[in-house]
């Protein structure tokens, strides 16, 4: 059993079946704290399911998911809530609100967990937008933008509460080459900056590999 305190999340000996298809089968996997941790693999082969086992979407047939050495599936709800603070996620459609400005969907977490004046929202937010190059589209809508820059608006979301962990769900998904690249020089440049502890879902191999401090293949 592994007990080394450095670790952010530790999946130990993690079972879970959906029906008659067993999908995770005694899966351990460390994520070290303050580095970056890429999951690999093909359609189908469980990515997705050890990632919502990571964030407390579901729980394990077997096994433990410890967060910070607490394991997710003992916790109740409140508790879990608490833990969901530290995270941020970046999801592989974004799910940006197309009814909301670049400015008020960078904003929301902020406003819903948080007790902060407006003033301090502000200036946190356009401190995000500034770290993706995005200052000028703060009152544009998601649809008056490139794909591209959506995928920035929905990293400066993710890290609006400046979490413990950020959860990147497959976030190259639909861009080219070029953008694509220009969103791993950005997770590479927050990353060392902000020293989150970073979770990489993505079949974006060998590229995603350069991102990298932990491979791991599912």
């Amino acid at each position: 059993m592994n007990t080394d305190k450095n670790l952010a999340i530790e999946l130990v000996n993690v079972e879970k079946t959906f029906g008659r298809q067993k999908v995770l089968n005694r899966v351990s996997l460390p994520v070290p704290e303050g580095k970056t941790t890429v999951i690999v693999g093909g359609s189908g082969q469980g990515k997705s399911v050890i990632l919502k086992h990571m964030l407390g979407l579901i729980r394990p047939d077997a096994g433990e998911v410890r967060v910070f050495g607490r394991d997710l599936a003992r916790m109740r709800k409140k508790e879990l809530y608490e833990v969901r603070k530290d995270y941020g996620v970046l999801f592989q459609n974004v799910a940006l609100f197309d009814s909301m400005t670049v400015f008020d969907n960078v904003a929301l977490p902020l406003r819903e967990r948080t007790k902060m004046p407006e003033s301090q929202i502000s200036d946190n937010v356009m401190e995000k937008l500034g770290m993706m190059a995005l200052e000028g589209a703060a009152e544009k809508y998601p649809a008056q933008i490139s794909g591209g820059m959506q995928k920035r608006v929905g990293l400066a979301r993710a890290l609006a509460l400046n979490p413990k962990i950020v959860f990147f769900d497959e976030p190259t998904t639909g861009l080219d080459v070029h953008k694509s690249n220009e969103i791993y020089r950005l997770f590479h440049e927050t990353q060392k900056r902000l020293k989150y502890t970073a979770v990489i879902v993505s079949h974006d191999v060998p590229k995603i590999f350069k991102l990298a401090d932990t491979e791991e293949a599912s």
